[in-house]
């Protein structure tokens, strides 16, 4: 590429001790022992991380739910309606082994603590994977998590119904322990003022239609994005600390999906995780997930102490 389209962006760049300043008088409402247990396995977040970086996102996150529910309003009156109260949508993406889920709670528990929007929910798109036995039959269990691995249309009806104000709208509920689907088991979301979707691919496009076809993708639905973005190197060699981890908690499980990586020894463990690794996560990552980075509104990048040392943010 050009060297001087390179040094155009469309965004701002902070950085750590830059961003902190921003925080101004947005308090602490979060104690070490929550964030105990909002922590993920292996994630090294501390309060001055949360000072630092999640004080001042959930600031500007609280700036732009109040300018938004201040257009919603002016569009109600122009449309002269009385429309169900409608739900921010925050989509977060980013690689697995990122720290995703820690930074969704994370966020959830601070914005819940601000006076305007304190109902604030929380879903993962793994609840919208394919079951087992489908992606069995379909050949895609190596596959689970691309994006062709989840049952989209579903996922896009739950979004649409988000939007819409409807209330008690039902998100399935996905399995860690099992490594899939749960029947019949739901998470009921009804009107939040705040609603935080976290997955792989959820700022992921598809090919646009030649003939202009309207054609729905996750982020339609979303009002801000985030990205969680780590080199290659650190994101392999959280991975494979995460499962060396789980060998030694999770997997010890007889009812676990990954039972019978649990007596491997520490080469055996090492070598399946980086096989894991290399031939479905990293190819996911470089096919699907990376190529949506300059997609986010908010960028945060970690550096290989798990800390993040960089943002940035859209310009407006």
């Amino acid at each position: 590429m050009d060297v001087h389209l390179q040094q155009i962006t469309p965004y701002r760049t902070f950085a750590r001790a830059e961003w902190a300043k921003l925080r101004a008088d947005t308090p602490l409402t979060l104690t070490e022992e929550e964030l105990k247990e909002l922590r993920g396995l292996n994630e090294r977040v501390n309060l001055d991380e949360v000072v630092a970086i999640y004080l001042p996102l959930s600031r500007l996150l609280n700036l732009y739910v109040a300018a938004t529910q201040s257009l919603f309003r002016a569009t109600q009156e122009f449309l002269g309606g009385n429309q169900h109260k409608v739900p921010y949508v925050i989509g977060m993406g980013g690689s697995v082994a990122a720290g995703k889920s820690t930074t969704a709670r994370i966020l959830r528990h601070l914005l819940a603590r601000w006076p305007h929007h304190p109902k604030v929910d929380l879903i993962t798109t793994d609840g919208f994977l394919l079951p087992n036995a489908t992606l069995r039959r379909e050949g895609l269990m190596n596959r689970k998590g691309f994006p062709e691995s989840y049952d989209l249309p579903s996922l896009l009806r739950f979004l649409s119904d988000i939007k819409a104000g409807r209330k008690r709208i039902a998100a399935p509920v996905y399995s860690h322990l099992t490594y899939d689907v749960l029947p019949e088991q739901f998470i009921i979301v009804d009107q939040p003022d705040i609603l935080l979707v976290e997955g792989l691919n959820v700022l992921q496009t598809g090919h646009l239609p030649r003939d202009g076809e309207a054609i729905p993708y996750v982020s339609d639905f979303f009002d801000f994005s985030i990205y969680l973005d780590a080199s290659e190197a650190d994101l392999r060699r959280w991975y494979i600390d995460r499962f060396f981890s789980l060998r030694a908690t999770a997997f010890r499980d007889p009812r676990s999906y990954f039972h019978k990586y649990a007596s491997l020894s520490d080469p055996e463990a090492r070598e399946i995780a980086a096989h894991i690794w290399e031939t479905i996560n990293l190819v996911n990552l470089r096919e699907n997930v990376l190529p949506t980075r300059q997609r986010a509104d908010l960028i945060l990048h970690k550096a290989s102490d798990h800390l993040i040392n960089n943002v940035l943010l859209r310009k407006l």
